[in-house]
């Protein structure tokens, strides 16, 4: 039985009720969720799960599961909620809304950098991108200014969806070479910032980049002849 995820509609959920469908191997699994999987650079989520009983059992990863479109929330060790028991779901918020902030800048700070894309990855303290690129193009206060200029456009965020067949005619889009937008559903997830940037990404993001509030570049080096890697953290 596929999770339904419910922070594809409401990245700000902070709380929802579930059910356990299936618990095994320190982990369970749930009708809905509004736990993001580890995937596409983002972590996954952390948090708790509360019992009918309030007791309150910690998160502490969250991965895809085995069948395509469960969900595994890894637990501590202990006693697993079983199957068909009715639970509630708390999100450790202020981590995931700073990965939100970090992943939708990187959003930006692409459109800045105007090369391919050769991997990224968020944590809730900072994030990267690499980048296909001549080192000496990369300038940290050239980057910062740009992208803090974008970001205090304040243009709010939306969801677009197009079909595989409409993603396959504007290859464009994904500038991403080293995670490929998931195909096979018929439809593929963009975020689309208006004015600025439109790219498949199924994960979380804030509904405005002002959001944001603004970026420094923290470190810019050689990870390879194809890997030039920008680090940033929030101001």
């Amino acid at each position: 039985m596929a999770t339904e995820l419910l922070f594809r509609d409401d990245a700000y959920l902070k709380t929802a009720t579930a059910q356990v469908i299936a618990a095994q191997d320190g982990a369970v699994e749930l009708d809905q969720t509004i736990f993001y999987p580890q995937g596409g650079g983002q972590p996954g989520d952390i948090g708790w799960i509360v019992r009918a009983g309030g007791e309150r059992i910690p998160v502490i990863d969250t991965r895809k599961g085995d069948a395509p479109g469960t969900v595994r929330h890894l637990l501590n060790p202990g006693e697993l909620p079983q199957p068909g028991e009715p639970v509630s779901l708390e999100l450790d918020w202020p981590r995931r809304y700073a990965v939100m902030r970090l992943h939708t800048a990187l959003h930006v700070m692409s459109c800045v950098v105007v090369a391919p894309v050769t991997g990224g990855n968020i944590a809730p303290d900072k994030a990267r991108l690499d980048f296909d690129i001549d080192m000496a193009l990369l300038d940290a206060a050239k980057i910062e200014q740009e992208t803090n200029a974008l970001i205090a456009r304040g243009v709010a965020t939306e969801t677009v969806w197009i079909t595989d067949e409409e993603l396959d005619a504007r290859p464009e889009l994904v500038k991403t070479m080293s995670v490929q937008p998931p195909r096979g559903a018929g439809r593929v997830r963009l975020l689309k910032i208006p004015g600025i940037d439109l790219q498949p990404c199924g994960g979380t993001h804030v509904k405005n980049i002002a959001e944001i509030g603004g970026i420094r570049v923290t470190r810019i080096r050689n990870e390879g002849k194809r890997n030039k890697r920008v680090e940033i953290v929030l101001l």
